[in-house]
Formats: structure tokens, C-alpha cells, sequence
């Protein structure tokens, strides 16, 4: 169904006559990311051996990384070839779409050891939430504060706006730092498999730090572009962690609600930090937008180094 919605999204656009056409299209794609992600993580979790949930997470986001540069690449390439026809763009959009659809529904199977006991219930028992055990919440803890720390790709954007970069080239940022991700994803995945996670996510989180520190201060395009391949390393180093941390976590015939809970801690501190962000922005401009957000990796970094990680996060046996 989140698939669905997605296709559904993407044929909206090219049809689109209004803003109101827009602003429906892009609720519907939201909807549709909520409805997919944690049945898909779930998915995920119920495929890949324990031992290697890192690197399986890790190969994910590689694949998912690489389909969004290469998409990027083509809508550009295509706006120069068919005169900025935005339309045409939108419905060749459409054909992946459609062929993730086909695929999910021929080519992949649900476990057979998953079975239901009754009819579906959208409401949460007490009893339930408390058979989570302390490292997944210390995991959707660490996840939420990172994300504070980690607003909006789109403010790359305009720091690249701010110091500027002819618009044309602006969506390269976005390119480079998604090509970063794309590379180091499934490196720092099988890394996750064995290493103490606590210091790999610590490192993310340094990481992180650096990008701010270099982002806040960039006056030229190759500085920018430094801050965002930095940006593009530090969610390499800890995104695939957190999504094996969460499933080795959760127990088993309740991963996708995990799944949803983490997701929904992420996606509404993402919206807290990228509106205060823009507040930020107003403000004081890049400077203090990025700064501030390097303090937050800061707290993340001394919580990792001083709250004591429960045992069930290290290294996978």
C-alpha cells in the first residue's frame, strides 16, 4: 500500500494544475513513506541473519542512496534534453514507481513463520510497550537526539544559495553527498557488525560535528562541498546501525511496530529541528544555524561516552 501511495504521488504531478494538486501530492507521498518504512525494515530484519544486520541495513541504504543519485542525475539530464519539460520528467518518474509495485508484489514473499492471531489491532497495550527492553529505547533515544542535531538536507541548499553557487549547480551538493552516503553505507554496516556500536555511533556523531563546523564557515563551493560530503559520511556511519540496532532490539513478533516508533521519534524530531533551523537561519544565517546544530552532536557524543550502553547493543553474537 505505501508503495502504491508513492506511484499514486508521482502520477499527481505531471497532472498537477495547481498548488493545491501539489500540496495533496506530497501529503499522499508522506503517507505512503509511513505506511512502507517499518513493514519494510521489519521485512528486512526477518531475512538478515543477526550476525549481519549491520551489513544487510548497510547494503539497503547503499541501494536506496544510489537509486536517489542516479534519479537526481537523470531529471537533471533530462530537464537540459527536453527543454525543461517538468511534466515529461514527472511521468517517466512514474515507471520505477510502478516496477517497485511489480517487484514487491512477484518477486518477494512473506515469511511463512508469520502468522496472525485475530484481526489487526491499530491500538497499543501498556503490556506491550513495556516488553521493550532499555536498548531500544536508549536506541530511539540516541536516534532522536542525533536527528535534532541532523535537520533538513534542503538547508545544504541554501548554504549553497548563501555563498553563490549559480542554481544550476546547487543540486550537485545534494548529489555529492548522497554519492558519500552511497559509498560508505555498507562499509560502515559490515563495521557494525563488529565493533562496540556505542563508538561507531560516537564517531557519526564527530562527524557530524565536523560538517557544522565546516558548513557554518564555508565562504566558497569547495568548502560547501566539503561540509556536504561530510554530512553524506556521518549518516553513512550511523543510519544502518541504528536500523540493526532497533531490530536486534525488538522482539521478534513486534518489529514493525519498532519500526514505527522509531520512525515516528526520527521524522518528528527531524520536523522539530528543521523548523527551528529555519528560525535559526532568519536570524543569524548559516553560522548559527550550523553552530547550534554542532552543539547538539556535542551532547549526543558526551551521553554515548557517559550513559551507560546496555548490553544487548554491542556486537551482535
Amino acid at each position: 500500500m505505501g508503495y502504491a501511495l508513492s506511484a499514486v504521488n508521482k502520477l499527481l504531478f505531471p497532472l498537477a494544475g495547481a498548488v493545491s494538486t501539489i500540496f495533496v501530492a506530497r501529503v499522499i507521498d508522506r503517507i505512503g513513506k509511513g505506511m512502507r518504512d517499518a513493514p519494510r525494515d521489519a521485512f528486512m530484519t526477518d531475512v538478515t541473519p543477526a550476525p549481519i544486520r549491520g551489513s544487510g541495513f548497510g547494503l539497503r541504504l547503499t541501494f536506496y542512496t544510489t537509486g536517489f543519485v542516479i534519479g537526481l542525475l537523470a531529471a537533471i539530464g533530462l530537464m537540459r534534453l527536453s527543454g525543461d519539460d517538468f511534466r515529461l520528467v514527472f511521468w517517466i518518474a512514474v515507471i520505477p514507481a510502478v516496477l517497485a509495485i511489480v517487484v514487491l508484489m512477484v518477486a518477494l514473499k512473506e515469511s511463512p513463520k508469520r502468522s496472525s492471531s485475530g484481526a489487526p489491532r491499530l491500538r497499543m497495550r501498556r503490556s506491550e510497550i513495556a516488553r521493550f527492553a532499555p536498548a531500544f529505547w536508549w536506541a530511539i533515544a540516541i536516534a532522536s537526539l542525533l536527528s535534532l542535531a541532523r535537520f533538513s538536507q534542503a538547508f545544504l541548499v541554501l548554504k549553497a544559495h548563501h555563498i553563490g553557487i549559480d542554481a544550476a549547480f546547487v543540486p550537485i551538493m545534494l548529489v555529492l553527498m548522497h554519492v558519500v552516503y552511497a559509498i560508505a553505507a555498507y562499509p560502515f554496516g559490515v563495521l557494525a557488525d563488529r565493533i562496540d556500536r556505542r563508538w561507531q555511533l560516537g564517531a557519526g556523531a564527530v562527524a557530524l560535528i565536523g560538517a557544522d563546523l565546516v558548513l557554518a564557515g564555508a565562504d566558497e563551493a569547495w568548502m560547501t562541498a566539503l561540509g556536504a560530503a561530510c554530512w553524506g559520511l556521518q549518516m553513512a556511519v550511523t543510519q544502518g546501525l541504528l536500523s540493526a540496532t532497533v531490530a536486534d532490539a525488538a522482539p521478534e513478533n513486534m518489529r514493525a511496530t519498532a519500526f514505527g516508533i522509531y520512525e515516528m521519534a526520527v521524522g518528528l524530531s527531524t520536523f522539530i529541528a528543521s523548523t527551528a533551523a529555519g528560525a535559526l537561519w532568519m536570524v543569524g544565517g548559516p553560522g548559527l544555524t550550523f553552530g547550534v546544530s554542532g552543539c547538539i552532536a556535542a551532547v549526543s557524543v558526551l551521553l554515548l561516552l557517559l550513559w551507560p550502553m546496555p548490553k544487548t547493543i554491542g556486537v551482535p553474537s
